[in-house]
C-alpha cells in the first residue's frame, strides 16, 4: 500500500483515560509513539491536541481512527466520519450515554485541530455482530427488539486483537477452538468464541451489564433498579449514574474501585476482601456458563489491566474450575507468563496483553488502502 503521509493516529477514549498512539501507514502498522492521558475525555482534549501537534510537527497525519463503543444495529465495519455519520452517532447516544458524548466531542475537536486528516470510526460492537439469535435476543417483547434493544456486546477491538494474537502465538487450530476471552479492567467482559466467531458475551445492551466491574454493577435483578428509583425518587439518568459510577467494586468496598488498592487492603478490611471475592466469583461463573455454551473449553485468555497484571485475581478466578480442565501453575502465574497453566493441562490458560490502538490503526490503514 502506498504511504500517503507519515502516520495514523489511533484514539481510544475510555471511562477514565484517553489512550492515543501513532502508527506507520502500512499493511501491518508499526507503533511510532504512545501516550495515555489520565482523566475524563473533556479534560484530555487540549492535551491530546498538543501531543499530536508535538509528534507530527514535520508532516501531516494520514488519518485519525477512533474506537466507538456502540455501532447500534447498523454499523459493523469501520466508517469514514461524515456529517451523516456524526448525526447517526448522536442518535445512538441513548444506547451508550456514558460513552458516546465524550467520543463525539473528541472527534469534533480533532476535526477542528486536524481538518486535513480524514477520520474513521471503528465500532466496539462489531466483533459480536454475528451473535446467534439465542444469545442476541433479549427476553422482552418483539417491538423492543425491532427498535434495536438487543445484546450487542463490547470490548470488540480488544477481543479481535486477542484472537489475532492467539493465532499468531498458538496457531490456527487453537484459534479455531473453544475459547473464552476475558477482558478484565475498569470495564470487564468475557466472550465465548467458537470457530473464530463470538457466540455469546457477558455485556448486553449497554456496557453496564454482565460481570461485576470497577464502578459498574454488572447484571442485576431489574427490580433492584425500579425499587431504588421508587424509594429514592431517582430519575432514569440518576439510576444510570448510580449503576455506572457508584456500584461494582467501589459500591461494595465503599472506598475504592482500584483493584491494586483493594488487594493491598483486603487483609484488614472485610469490605475490600468481599469486593475482590465477588469480582472473581462473577468472572468464574461466566467462564463456567460459557464453557457450557461452547460444549467444553480449550483455551482461556486473560487480558486487560486486571487480567494482565493481577495474578492473585486470576488464581481466584481459576480456583475451582479444575472440573473444566482449568489449572494454574503458581510460579508461571506469579510471573505473568504468557502461558500460566501447567504443560499437561487440558485447557491452556494464557495472558495476552491487548492492543486496541493497533486494531484501530489496522482498520484505518485498511480503509485508506481501499480504491
Amino acid at each position: 500500500m502506498t504511504t500517503i503521509a507519515s502516520a495514523v493516529l489511533a484514539v481510544n477514549v475510555g471511562s477514565s483515560s484517553v489512550k492515543c498512539a501513532l502508527f506507520s501507514v502500512d499493511a501491518e502498522p508499526r507503533p511510532l509513539a504512545r501516550q495515555t492521558l489520565e482523566g475524563v475525555a473533556s479534560s484530555c482534549i487540549t492535551r491530546l491536541s498538543e501531543w499530536v501537534d508535538q509528534q507530527t510537527s514535520h508532516s501531516p497525519l494520514a488519518a485519525i481512527g477512533h474506537r466507538i463503543v456502540h455501532g447500534g444495529p447498523r454499523y459493523h465495519t469501520p466508517q469514514r466520519v461524515t456529517p451523516a455519520i456524526l448525526e447517526v452517532l448522536r442518535q445512538l447516544i441513548p444506547f451508550a450515554p456514558n460513552h458516546l458524548p465524550d467520543e463525539i466531542a473528541v472527534i469534533e475537536a480533532l476535526g477542528r485541530s486536524q481538518p486535513a486528516a480524514p477520520q474513521i470510526v471503528c465500532f466496539d460492537t462489531a466483533f459480536h455482530a454475528a451473535l446467534p439469535d439465542v444469545a442476541r435476543r433479549l427476553p422482552i417483547p418483539e417491538t423492543y427488539d425491532a427498535q434495536g434493544v438487543r445484546r450487542y456486546g463490547f470490548h470488540g477491538l480488544s477481543f479481535a486483537f486477542l484472537m489475532y494474537e492467539l493465532e499468531r502465538v498458538a496457531g490456527p487450530e487453537a484459534a479455531g477452538g473453544r475459547i473464552v476471552l476475558a477482558h478484565l479492567g475498569n470495564g470487564s467482559s468475557l466472550a465465548a468464541v467458537h470457530e473464530r466467531r463470538s457466540i455469546d458475551t457477558t455485556m448486553a445492551f449497554t456496557p453496564i451489564g454482565g460481570v461485576m466491574m470497577s464502578t459498574r454493577s454488572g447484571d442485576l435483578d431489574p427490580g433492584v433498579a425500579t425499587y431504588i428509583a421508587r424509594t429514592e425518587g431517582l430519575s432514569p439518568d440518576q439510576i444510570e449514574d448510580l449503576l455506572s459510577h457508584r456500584a461494582g467494586l467501589l459500591g461494595v468496598s465503599g472506598t475504592t474501585s482500584d483493584m491494586r488498592t483493594l488487594l493491598e487492603r483486603e487483609a484488614g478490611d472485610p469490605r475490600c476482601r468481599l469486593a475482590v471475592t465477588m469480582y472473581a466469583y462473577s468472572i468464574k461463573k461466566a467462564i463456567g456458563a460459557f464453557a457450557a455454551a461452547l460444549g467444553g473449553l480449550d483455551t482461556l485468555v486473560f487480558s486487560g489491566g486486571i487480567g494482565e497484571h493481577a495474578p492473585a485475581v486470576r488464581a481466584r478466578i481459576c480456583d475451582g474450575l479444575a472440573f473444566l480442565g482449568v489449572q494454574v501453575d503458581a510460579q508461571r502465574n506469579a510471573a505473568n507468563a504468557p502461558v500460566i497453566s501447567p504443560s499437561a493441562s487440558r485447557v491452556v490458560v494464557r495472558v495476552i496483553p491487548t492492543d486496541e490502538e493497533l486494531m484501530i490503526a489496522r482498520a484505518v490503514c485498511g480503509v485508506l488502502g481501499e480504491p
